[in-house]
């Protein structure tokens, strides 16, 4: 039988870098699992629910996997903006990029930032005990009587505008270089290019890249990265940590070879995500405790083990995807696919999920993986509906393509519908067959 999947590969004349395409996918899936666990957290942090069950494990995985999976998107999102720059000219560069990071930040705030704050406000009263839907979803359209005050800012799509952001001060200090002169810019891309590849390749690649980072992240509000979804007026040094990524990943791709062998996984890189992860783990707690003589000390060390871990985990993270992804997988290729539609629209339907489950006397361990999984399941089905074939999936993936998991589960559903009247069939024939050879009597 043929795959469903595999029948919408492209064609082999088309170029794509599969091991990136699956790191990408696999960031943005974890941003999923990520944000159905804070309301598993034992300590209630201002979302929107609270779960009756909570795990002591759900912390540190909150913490392990903020350190980097947006540095990875952001470092492959330069990685394929100065692909797309050079392949297709930056008229067109930032024509795609309108389409495709504007303005799904625009839409997408207003389809989404009343069904979140519909999410916050059944989740509110989940906590007293007197959820209603009917009422969130009043108060989530109430609040746009607030506009134009806090207008773009309170949803998940806030990294979008730091992507354009990011982008448009890429643009801008490359036509500020360029305009320097060629022998002045041949020089300078050169020495970066040299610069770059030592990064990728040498062992210590990694100290040079975590104190500089270390350095930023002790200016952040919290110990870790700060989350700017509340302000339009750019984050100092989120803006540092997610732009250099960007950057990185926009020099990587001036040389291939780079890439390659930032992949390797080199012993000194699990060894400095270990160091990393004991870092964050043991000294995390102190964040609660500023009285504690050790406060700033533990700090420092702090944000040395969080640099340490967030660099690490990017490196490995693309190391480990290009082990096991380097030849095209086609489900990898169709969650690549849909990872971006996926993470557009997952966080209304995780907080509404929280919420519906947030009473139920259920161990978390069997609630969370339900929620990531329905969450997921859902996603993938609205894009293949609604986005894969249509108009939005070319805004959003360049082109539309056939739909392939709606087609194949109406065909299962078909071949069971035909499974069931089978077996009646049968009976019937049979019952048939009995009566035309039983004897008279």
């Amino acid at each position: 039988m043929t795959n469903p999947i595999a029948a919408g590969l492209p064609s082999p004349g088309s170029i794509r870098l599969d091991h990136l395409d699956a790191t990408r996918a696999f960031a943005l899936v974890l941003g999923v699992v990520f944000h159905a666990s804070l309301s598993f957290l034992p300590t209630y942090i201002g979302w929107a629910v609270q779960d009756v069950s909570t795990g002591e494990l759900v912390a540190p995985f909150i913490s392990v996997s903020h350190a980097f999976r947006l540095e990875v998107f952001f470092l492959l999102a330069g990685y394929f903006s100065h692909l797309t720059f050079h392949r297709r000219g930056a008229q067109d560069f930032v024509r795609t990029r309108a389409w495709r990071v504007v303005l799904p930040f625009v839409l997408g705030w207003f389809l989404l930032r009343p069904l979140l704050v519909s999410g916050w406000a059944m989740g509110f009263a989940s906590m007293r005990g007197d959820a209603n839907v009917w009422t969130g979803l009043v108060a989530g359209m109430d609040s746009f009587k607030a506009l134009p005050a806090g207008l773009f800012t309170g949803t998940h799509l806030w990294f979008l505008y730091y992507l354009a952001l990011i982008t448009v001060l890429t643009l801008a200090g490359r036509a500020l270089l360029m305009s320097l002169g060629g022998r002045r810019v041949d020089h300078w891309a050169r020495g970066v290019d040299a610069g770059v590849g030592w990064l990728a390749r040498s062992i210590w690649a990694l100290p040079v890249l975590v104190l500089p980072t270390a350095w930023v992240l002790w200016r952040m509000q919290t110990w870790g990265m700060d989350t700017p979804d509340q302000s339009l007026r750019p984050h100092g040094p989120v803006l540092l940590i997610y732009g250099g990524f960007f950057c990185f990943g926009w020099l990587l791709e001036r040389q291939p070879a780079a890439m390659t062998a930032l992949a390797r996984l080199a012993p000194a890189r699990w060894i400095g995500a270990a160091v990393g992860l004991a870092g964050v783990l043991m000294l995390g707690g102190l964040q609660m405790d500023p009285g504690h003589p050790g406060y700033v000390a533990g700090h420092r060390a702090f944000v040395v083990s969080y640099a340490l871990l967030m660099w690490s985990l990017v490196f490995l993270s693309i190391g480990l995807c290009r082990s096991f992804c380097q030849r095209p997988r086609p489900w990898v290729r169709y969650v690549a696919d849909s990872s971006y539609w996926m993470y557009l629209i997952h966080l209304p339907v995780v907080i509404w999920l929280q919420v519906a489950v947030a009473e139920v006397p259920v161990h978390w361990t069997f609630k969370l993986p339900c929620i990531s999984a329905v969450t997921i399941a859902l996603s993938l089905l609205s894009y293949d509906l609604f986005v894969r074939s249509t108009f939005i999936g070319a805004i959003l993936n360049g082109r539309h393509r056939d739909q392939i998991l709606w087609p194949w589960l109406r065909g299962k559903f078909r071949q069971l519908a035909l499974a069931g009247e089978n077996p009646m069939r049968e009976t019937k024939v049979q019952m048939h067959d009995v009566t035309a050879v039983r004897p008279n009597l």
